[in-house]
């Protein structure tokens, strides 16, 4: 299968996603299309709001649709009633995103990098778009997880989060990192269609995480954003931090850097004071 058709394919499975999870109630159709024997919309459905034919939806779901205007493709996020980041996401599934392409390699990290990292008393590290991490610093080891006891292959935090289980254990707002992570690395997945690393990486972790197999089935999207990272360490008890992430490193797009910022107005920065000493 060519890219093209893939990236086709990739569209019509993210429009189906989306159009079954919408609950029918919230559209007021059943007089139209007769008896709802299924949940979410039908095709039908949508097609009508979007103002296009059935058998064009059809077919854009199928994915038999080779292009189609920006217009149109507004029409049916509209219809759909996405979320801002999943809008961009069909945006760029449709070729209308205007993001450039990125290295899908590894990184050698310049030195000069991981040397500001260390400088940091919060937790760091570089990672690129597939979540590997390439860098770390010794609060990241100390508070995510012992990131020098990991092989380099297998630092990936998209991996991590499901089958790491002392990261696991100790996270106590793991599910909600648990989908901002997969959310994030679905929205690059699916823009670098026919990736070897990609695609091997994901049936392999759908082969060691049931929970990763549901959440990826999902095809919801995140895009990076400052969240909440509650974490339970087990000598300085609760801690509380803000993930803010920095993207285009140098220019590099496919690069960003995590810093883990205590909360204000908890205990967090004395503890992490206390941990350095």
């Amino acid at each position: 299968m060519s890219l093209e058709n893939e990236k086709i394919k990739i569209l019509g499975d993210f429009l189906r996603s989306r159009r079954e999870r919408i609950k029918p109630d919230h559209v007021e159709m059943v007089g139209r299309f007769g008896r709802r024997r299924t949940p979410g919309l039908r095709r039908e459905e949508v097609a009508h709001l979007a103002g296009v034919s059935i058998t064009w939806y059809t077919w854009l779901e199928q994915g038999r649709v080779i292009t189609t205007s920006r217009e149109v493709i507004e029409s049916i996020g509209k219809a759909l009633q996405l979320s801002s980041e999943e809008h961009l996401h069909l945006l760029r599934l449709a070729n209308y995103g205007g993001d450039g392409d990125s290295s899908p390699h590894s990184e050698e990290i310049n030195i000069g990098l991981q040397n500001i990292i260390d400088q940091l008393h919060y937790p760091a590290i570089i990672a690129n778009l597939r979540t590997e991490v390439l860098a770390y610093n010794r609060m990241a080891s100390e508070i995510i997880v012992d990131f020098h006891a990991i092989p380099a292959e297998n630092r990936v935090m998209a991996r991590l989060i499901f089958t790491h289980p002392n990261l696991r254990n100790q996270l106590a707002n793991w599910k909600e990192f648990a989908d901002f992570t997969l959310g994030v690395f679905r929205s690059y997945f699916d823009q670098k269609v026919n990736d070897p690393w990609n695609e091997e990486f994901v049936r392999q972790m759908c082969k060691e995480s049931e929970e990763f197999m549901t959440l990826w089935r999902l095809h919801d999207v995140q895009q990076k954003k400052a969240i909440l990272y509650t974490f339970d360490h087990p000598t300085a008890g609760r801690l509380f931090f803000q993930l803010n992430t920095f993207s285009h490193i140098n220019g590099n797009q496919n690069l960003h850097c995590c810093v883990f910022t205590p909360v204000a107005g908890t205990d967090t920065e004395q503890k992490l004071a206390d941990i350095q000493k």
